[in-house]
């Protein structure tokens, strides 16, 4: 069975898939403008899933990693920043990109009883509410309250999902200022996706196990 793995073409998606070919496993990648070896997908168009769902068809998932996002409101003022087209883009990506993800590929996670892993952010936490960053926190919440509710109606189907906070990387989005290398919080998240199985379905933990609130 097979993992997949969005927005593999650079990054947190580019170092997991580097981490589970180095172990061996059978993993694709999907990116809007793909390379070598990666298939197309653009998660906020519908069309493109179902292109996707189709070259899949009968392929069993062990594995879906739903890593695609933006953070377009990075460095934005809260007296005049912040514009509509910045949120859209935001909600269809981190948000309805995620949820057509996983619908489109329902039938390969039941095939394989795979699991579910959402590439969210301790950002996303009501609890960690240090402010700014409006946009990319209220989209990854949703993503978070997305999760939690797949894995009460895919529990039944026996599909864990699990939420996770990457953890500050050294990447275009996290600046090189950053805690930890794109390898290692590949390879922390990558035991995180092993260990999830039903009884902790719902988690929100960070790539080095922390349980983070929401």
């Amino acid at each position: 069975m097979s993992i997949l793995v969005t927005g593999a073409n650079r990054g947190i998606g580019a170092a997991l898939l580097a981490h589970y070919r180095a172990e061996g496993r059978a993993v694709f990648g999907t990116a809007r403008k793909p390379g070598t070896g990666l298939e197309r997908l653009e998660v906020t168009d519908p069309e493109s899933h179902a292109r996707l769902a189709r070259r899949l068809a009968g392929k069993p998932l062990s594995l879906l990693v739903c890593n695609a996002g933006v953070y377009p409101d990075k460095g934005q003022n809260l007296n005049d920043g912040y514009p509509a087209a910045l949120w859209s883009v935001a909600l269809a990506t981190n948000v309805t990109g995620v949820f057509l993800t996983i619908q489109s590929l329902l039938p390969n996670l039941r095939a394989g009883q795979g699991k579910i892993a959402i590439i969210s952010s301790q950002m996303a936490s009501q609890a960690r509410a240090p402010g700014g960053s409006y946009i990319y926190r209220a989209s990854k919440a949703a993503a978070l309250n997305l999760g939690r509710n797949l894995a009460v109606d895919l529990a039944p189907e026996g599909i864990a999902v699990g939420i996770y906070h990457p953890g500050w990387v050294k990447t275009d989005m996290g600046g090189h200022g950053a805690e930890i290398t794109a390898e290692a919080s590949a390879a922390g998240l990558a035991a995180r996706f092993a260990a999830l199985n039903l009884s902790s379905t719902g988690c929100f933990e960070g790539w080095d196990g922390e349980a983070i609130p929401f």
